[in-house]
Formats: C-alpha cells, structure tokens, sequence
C-alpha cells in the first residue's frame, strides 16, 4: 500500500513517516511546512507541499501515487493559541479534514487514521479514561478534535471507508536525535529550556487532589505511538469497514513533579522547581486506560519515562550544544 502522512515533516508525523517505512509500507508526505521541516523526510519518501485546504491538490496527490491509505495528522495544536484564534483552528483543523475526506473519497481510498488526542476528555474525573468516558472538550483544539472525529466516522459510515481515530496521551522522546521535537510547548521541552536557561523549571500549580499536589499524566514515547499508527493501518488493511477510536498511552501517571525530578536526575541537573499559579483548564489527572488498543491492534508500549527523556535529551543537545553538562 501507499500511505498518503499529512503532517509527515512534523515531530510526530516523521516518526510515523520512519516507522511505516521500516515495516515495508510506501508513504508520501503532504505537509505545508508551516511547523514541519523538510529536511526530516527521507530523501526517498516523496514530499507534496500544500495545504490540506486545497482539495485539487490533494485529489491530483491521491492519483498521482495512487494513495490507498491516509494517515491524517497535519493540524494547529496548541491549546492556548487555539483559545485566541478559534477561527483559525476550525478552519485548518475541521475544514482542512473535510476537504481531505471529500479528496479521499472520490480517489476511493479504503483506510483513513485520523490523529485525535486526550484533549478531548476534558477535565474527566476518573482515574483511567475510557474510550467510554464522556468527552467534553474545553478548548477549541479539543473541540475540533472531537468534531474531527465525529466527521471521519460519519464518512466511513457513508462510504465504507475504514476509519481510526487515535487519542494521543502526552507524546516525548524521539527515535533519533534529528527527530527531536524542536518546539517548547510540553512538558519536556519546557523544562529543558528552564534548565538551559539556567532558571529553575516551573510548575504550575501544586495543590491539586494528587499524592505530590501536582497534575498527573499518562506520557507515550513518540517511537511508540508511530508504532501504534502502523499496527492501525495494518487492521484497517486487513477488515474493510473498520470503525475503531483508541487511547493511546501506556496506562501509567506521572505527576509533573516526579518528571521534573527525573529531568534533572537523567540531565544531571539540581534545578529544584518554583511553583506559579495554576493554568486554566489544566485537569489534575489524565491517565490512558490502553487496554481496547492492546486488544484491537495487538499493540503495546515499550519505552518508559526514563527512555522518553534520555532520547529527549539527546536531540535537544543536539540542538543547543551549550545545555549538555
């Protein structure tokens, strides 16, 4: 099969982009570069660039490499931009997947994963989040991830397009140092850049209802979520008419002051944090339970927090020479 990745020059998307690639399956990358880079798409991957707006160029791409899969991750995906700019997050991110799926659907394409996330759920009150859980988004991002959702599932149902919709959890670590998420918008990257900065590593807010007072949440090395999207693929492939929505994450929390502790221990740093006030929004506790992805697809995290961070590691330093120590 050709597997169209939209988004497959960004952090996520070049790790799918690897793994699809290493289990033997042909992808071409869609991506407008807007945050991607072209420089992670290997040199025998074909690279498209435009928007996921522009359904001429996205049918010609279709036919052209005679796409029989898409995996669609292309999407704006910061919470708060997405409170100052809902507009511009329901156009790219809901409009943009209507034109993909009217685009795929008239090239006849049978299998569509859709890259969905826990934002979602909102602020859930339980300890692991369900795929039954109730999802009540509480940004415009979430929103338009859930919206997303409801369209591709309402498409397979119309047309008998296989669909599978992932709800990534907190995504870190990179497969290679090259591939190492370049932006500071999680976790990880935040407190590298406190840490290169030679300032303490904040944490916002410490007296939420957890065992430390901090938020805890369910964190997914990349490497691991690039697999989960080829095992996706492949059931899709293999049962026509599929409608599967999947966690993925590993089932386990961590709360933001033990990954604080762990940063420093594996970066050999002794930055204690300071505590600032809470985010809007943020929920105490978001853990996967992964037990439906285990049982759809056969698959299963391998990495741990300490490989997440170790590779995380790696690739920033590569990016700032002056943070190793």
């Amino acid at each position: 099969m050709t597997w169209l990745i939209t988004g497959g020059a960004g952090y996520i998307g070049a790790h799918v982009v690897r793994a699809m690639t290493e289990a033997g399956e042909r992808a071409v990358v869609y991506d407008d570069l807007s945050t991607g880079i072209a420089e992670r798409v290997p040199a025998d991957v074909p690279l498209v660039v435009g928007s996921t707006l522009d359904g001429e160029l996205l049918a010609r791409t279709c036919t052209e490499h005679r796409v029989t899969g898409v995996v669609h991750l292309a999407a704006k995906k910061q919470v708060g931009e997405s409170v100052e700019l809902p507009l511009h997050y329901y156009r790219e991110n809901v409009e943009g997947l209507r034109v993909l799926l009217e685009a795929v659907t008239e090239a006849a394409v049978p299998s569509f994963v859709f890259s969905s996330s826990a934002a979602v759920y909102g602020m859930p009150d339980v300890d692991l989040v369900t795929e039954e859980t109730p999802c009540v988004p509480m940004s415009p991002y979430g929103e338009t991830k859930l919206a997303g959702e409801w369209l591709v599932r309402a498409t397979g149902r119309a047309t008998g397009l296989s669909t599978a919709s992932l709800r990534y959890f907190n995504v870190a670590g990179a497969a290679t140092p090259e591939l190492a998420d370049v932006g500071v918008f999680n976790l990880v990257p935040m407190v590298f850049e406190r840490l290169t900065q030679a300032a303490p590593p904040r944490i916002f807010g410490d007296d939420y209802p957890t065992p430390d007072g901090t938020c805890v949440r369910d964190y997914i090395h990349v490497v691991d979520l690039a697999e989960a999207h080829v095992a996706a693929a492949r059931v899709l492939r293999a049962t026509p008419g599929t409608d599967l929505t999947l966690n993925i994450g590993r089932g386990e929390g961590v709360s933001v002051r033990e990954m604080v502790d762990r940063i420093n221990a594996i970066t050999g740093h002794d930055a204690p944090p300071t505590v600032t006030a809470r985010r809007p929004g943020d929920p105490p506790r978001v853990v996967a339970s992964a037990d439906r992805a285990a049982a759809e697809l056969g698959w299963k995290a391998k990495y741990d927090v300490q490989d997440m961070i170790t590779s995380a590691w790696d690739g920033w330093t590569r990016l700032h020479p002056g943070a190793a120590r």
